[in-house]
């Protein structure tokens, strides 16, 4: 008896494997995080993102616009980016006409924040941020406890473990001491 359940314990993990490889999108639903748990079109090409590829990560979620008082700090998120990307941390814009100041079309969008900020991280289609119509991630960290945005530029932090850690309004910068303090703790051990 021993011998033969060994033998069914075996094969299992094999299945698994075969079935990962042919339905990529079953290991992202098997380990996201429910935060994660959303699908999102990319600003550039409205490509359909899961936001489960960045389970296991730290990340980062803003939403922006680029006619705000506050779209310089597009160049300090970027520089975030570059600095900690390779230690786990992924940034997400959001792009919103909430506050009436993203007013352009995807296209235009895409091609300042390129053009004018380098910016590389990723950004989704622009999308509503607040109050009912609000999008689906947005809704769930505020449901996870996070503040309502009430302005561009508020600043999301979701751990490794998918667990919502902070939320930063508009005034704090990409640069801010405590605001780095807290990514750092975000992103934790490797």
């Amino acid at each position: 008896m021993k011998s033969s359940f060994s033998l069914r314990r075996k094969p299992l993990p094999l299945t698994l494997v075969l079935l990962s490889a042919f339905l990529p999108g079953l290991a992202f639903a098997a380990n996201c995080p429910a935060l994660l748990n959303h699908k999102f079109n990319r600003l550039q090409d409205e490509a359909q993102q899961d936001l489960c590829q960045y389970a296991g990560k730290a990340v980062l979620v803003v939403n922006t616009a680029s006619y705000c008082g506050f779209t310089s700090q597009y160049e300090g998120l970027e520089k975030l980016y570059a600095k900690y990307k390779e230690k786990g941390l992924v940034v997400l814009g959001f792009p919103s006409n909430d506050f009436s100041q993203e007013p352009d079309d995807n296209k235009k969008i895409a091609d300042f924040c390129h053009n004018t900020y380098g910016v590389k991280f990723p950004m989704f289609s622009k999308t509503s941020v607040k109050g009912k119509d609000a999008n689906p991630l947005f809704s769930a960290m505020q449901k996870a406890g996070a503040k309502e945005p009430s302005w561009n530029f508020n600043k999301y932090l979701i751990d490794r473990d998918g667990k919502l850690v902070g939320s930063f309004g508009s005034m704090t910068r990409p640069d801010e001491k405590s605001f780095v303090s807290a990514l750092e703790k975000a992103l934790g051990p490797q």
